[in-house]
């Protein structure tokens, strides 16, 4: 009888995730808050099990339809940057993908809304999410450049897919006291974007060199 996917063998094991973690310290990460959530999350069951034997590399991964899974240091900065070593009730991820950085935001948050404007994989991340008991998730199919209003203000806004602009609704939707995190640019020219909301405005820092595939509007 072949062991459940998130059970973890061989190259998926427990081990192989505290490889994983040790090496995104070397790396730089130093919120050990988001360390330790993905010591704990089974990335493997997250992408194809043709893939699962490199689940914990450093790489992005495919995940059909034109989209990938970000690499784990790509995940863990972007959280780290997201908490700013803060504690975060409300968050609002765009780009829902296979679910897995929003297994990470779930562990960290209250309650994590996720906007997906792919019908497949909207429905993988939802099988996904069960299979890590998140069940302070809320998945919806829609257009990620408007938001989610009706659950806004947002402590943190995690954006997975790369903005020639910050989305102005976006913007409205971020708490005061709220970080956004996202790529900013186009093609080999983008960095993580960090903004923070204040009682006066919004104060903005371009970060790390990323890669990303592009934030785009309405569904398919």
């Amino acid at each position: 009888m072949n062991a459940p996917r998130n059970s973890g063998v061989g190259m998926t094991s427990q081990r192989t995730r505290q490889r994983m973690v040790e090496r995104l310290r070397s790396l730089g990460i130093r919120d050990e808050t988001v360390l330790g959530v993905m010591n704990e999350i089974p990335r493997h069951i997250f992408v194809d099990e043709a893939l699962a034997s490199r689940a914990y590399e450093d790489i992005a991964l495919p995940l059909g339809f034109g989209q990938t899974i970000s690499s784990p240091y790509t995940v863990a900065r972007m959280t780290e940057l997201a908490r700013g070593g803060n504690a975060f009730k409300k968050v609002l991820e765009i780009g829902t993908g296979c679910g897995y950085q929003t297994a990470v935001l779930a562990r960290l948050a209250t309650e994590v809304h996720s906007i997906e404007r792919l019908a497949q994989l909207i429905s993988k991340a939802r099988r996904h999410l069960r299979d890590v008991r998140a069940i302070n998730t809320r998945l919806r199919y829609g257009d990620g450049m408007q938001g989610m209003p009706q659950a806004a203000p947002f402590d943190a806004i995690v954006i997975s897919a790369a903005a020639t602009h910050v989305p102005e609704p976006l913007l409205e939707q971020l708490g005061v006291g709220g970080r956004m995190v996202l790529p900013l640019g186009s093609g080999e020219e983008q960095r993580l974007c960090v903004i923070e909301r204040t009682a006066q405005g919004y104060n903005e820092r371009r970060m790390d060199a990323v890669r990303f595939v592009p934030l785009r509007s309405g569904t398919e």
